[in-house]
C-alpha cells in the first residue's frame, strides 16, 4: 500500500513541479554525482572569474527522526495532496509508540509524534516534502540531497558576505519553526578562491567552524578543489579490500577473483569519478596500480605484462573506463533525461551542420586549472569528435554500442 500511495504523491509532486531543483535525493533521474557536478559548476565558474566563494557544508541532527507528524501533514494540504492521500498518511504516522528496555527494567511507553523512517518505501518521498520549502527567500545557491545541504556564494565584498550571513539566519529561522535542529558543531565553511577573506559565519550566537577539507557525498573536497585526498583515500580502501580477499580467499582463478573485485573493489574506485576524476599522473598511476595488483593475483597470469592481462580477462584499463564513463553522463546531459540540467552546463557552438556532428559542444576557456578539469569541460573535446550517427542515437543503449 506504501508504495500505491507513493506512486500517487509523486505524481501529483512531478504534476505540479512542487518539489524544487535544488534537490536531489529521491528524485527520479537524479544522483550524487549530478548533485557534485552542477554544484562545483556553479562554485567554479566564480572562482575562474577571480571571485572568493565561501560554501557553508550544513548538518541537521538525525534529520529524519526530527520531522514534525503535524507539520508535515499541514505541508501536504499546502501542496494541494486530495484528503484522502493526507488521512492515509496521517493514520500511517500516528499510532505509533515506542519504550526503553535496559538490562530488564523498561520505561513507560511514550507516543511518537515525529519521525518517517528512512529506510521505508514512502518515507524518502513524505521528507522530501517536508524539507522542499528551506530554500525560499535564500539569495545564495543552495543544493540539497535529501537533508544534506550546501549553501555557497560570492565573498569577496563585504556585502556578498553579508548575504550568506542573512541566509545562514533565515535557515535558522526554518530550522526552528519546523522543530529541526542544526548541528552547529558539524556544520562547517570551506573558503575557495585567491583572495579568500576567511571570514567567520554565524548561526545565532555559535561561529561555525572552518575546514580546509569536506566529505561532500562521499568526495573529499578541499579548500584548492583538488582531488588527490581523494584519490588517496579511495586507492587506500579498496587496497585493503583486496588484502582481505587475497588472505581470505583460497581460489584464485578468474572465475573467483574478477567478480569480488567487480563488487567490492572497483566501486571504490568509480564512485562518482565523473566528478573527481584524478589528473595529476601520481593519481592516475595510484588507481590503476589497483587494478594492476588484482590481476597479478589470478592464477596462471602472474608472469604476463599488465596490457597482456587486461586482454585476457576482457577489461579496460581504468583511466579509459573513465573516459568511457565521462561520455554517459554527457549524452544524458545533452539527449536524455538530465536535459534541462544540460542546458545550464554545456552550450551549442554555431557551425556548419556539414562539417560537424550536428550537436558540436563549444569549447570554452579558462584561467584556473579546476575549471579545465570539470567533465563539462574536459568532455567536448571527445564529443566533438564523435561522428553523427553516434551522437544522433535514439537512446544510450545505441549509443554505446555504435560509440
Amino acid at each position: 500500500m506504501e508504495q500505491v500511495i507513493k506512486e500517487i504523491i509523486c505524481k501529483h509532486l512531478k504534476g505540479g513541479k512542487v518539489i524544487g531543483n535544488s534537490q536531489h535525493g529521491f528524485v527520479k533521474n537524479k544522483s550524487c554525482q549530478i548533485n557534485l557536478i552542477a554544484f562545483s559548476y556553479r562554485i567554479t565558474s566564480l572562482v575562474d572569474k577571480g571571485e572568493a566563494v565561501d560554501v557553508v557544508f550544513l548538518d541537521f541532527s538525525k534529520a529524519f527522526d526530527m520531522v514534525s507528524h503535524d507539520i508535515l501533514i499541514n505541508k501536504l494540504g499546502k501542496y494541494n495532496l486530495d484528503g484522502a492521500t493526507i488521512r492515509w498518511v496521517h493514520n500511517w504516522l500516528d499510532n505509533h509508540s515506542q519504550r526503553i528496555v535496559i538490562n530488564g527494567p523498561q520505561s513507560c511507553w511514550k507516543g511518537i509524534r515525529s519521525g518517517v523512517t528512512q529506510g521505508s518505501v514512502l518515507g524518502p518521498a513524505l521528507f522530501n516534502i517536508f524539507i522542499n520549502d528551506l530554500d525560499i527567500g535564500i539569495e545564495s545557491t543552495l543544493i540539497k540531497f535529501a537533508d544534506d545541504t550546501k549553501l555557497g556564494g560570492i565573498a569577496t565584498a563585504l556585502g556578498d558576505r553579508v548575504i550568506i550571513q542573512n541566509d545562514l539566519g533565515k535557515l535558522e529561522k526554518w530550522s526552528e519553526v519546523n522543530r529541526m535542529k542544526v548541528n552547529k558543531d558539524k556544520c562547517k565553511v570551506l573558503h575557495l578562491g585567491r583572495n579568500n577573506k576567511f571570514h567567520t559565519y554565524r548561526m545565532g550566537s555559535d561561529c561555525l567552524g572552518r575546514s580546509t577539507a569536506e566529505r561532500n557525498l562521499g568526495v573529499i573536497v578541499d579548500h584548492n578543489l583538488n582531488m588527490s585526498q581523494q584519490s588517496d583515500v579511495v586507492s587506500k580502501k579498496a587496497n585493503i579490500i583486496l588484502g582481505c580477499i587475497n588472505r581470505c580467499v583460497v581460489s584464485k582463478t578468474q572465475e573467483v577473483i574478477l567478480p569480488l573485485y567487480s563488487e567490492l573493489v572497483r566501486p571504490q574506485l568509480e564512485y562518482c569519478v565523473q566528478f573527481w576524476a584524478p589528473h595529476f599522473k601520481k593519481d592516475v598511476e595510484k588507481l590503476e596500480r589497483v587494478q594492476r595488483r588484482v590481476t597479478r593475483m589470478i592464477k596462471d597470469l602472474e608472469n604476463m605484462t599488465y596490457e597482456g592481462r587486461l586482454k585476457e580477462l576482457g577489461l579496460f584499463s581504468l583511466e579509459k573506463r573513465r573516459l568511457r564513463g565521462d561520455m554517459i553522463p554527457v549524452f544524458w546531459y545533452l539527449k536524455g533525461c538530465h536535459k534541462e540540467e544540460g542546458e545550464n552546463l554545456f552550450t551549442l557552438a554555431s557551425e556548419d551542420r556539414t562539417r560537424s556532428n550536428g550537436l558540436k559542444l563549444q569549447q570554452g576557456r579558462f584561467g584556473l586549472d579546476i575549471r579545465k578539469r570539470l567533465l563539462t569541460v574536459r568532455v567536448v573535446k571527445h564529443w566533438n569528435k564523435l561522428p553523427r550517427e553516434v551522437v544522433e542515437s535514439p537512446s544510450l543503449e545505441i549509443y554505446l554500442r555504435v560509440g
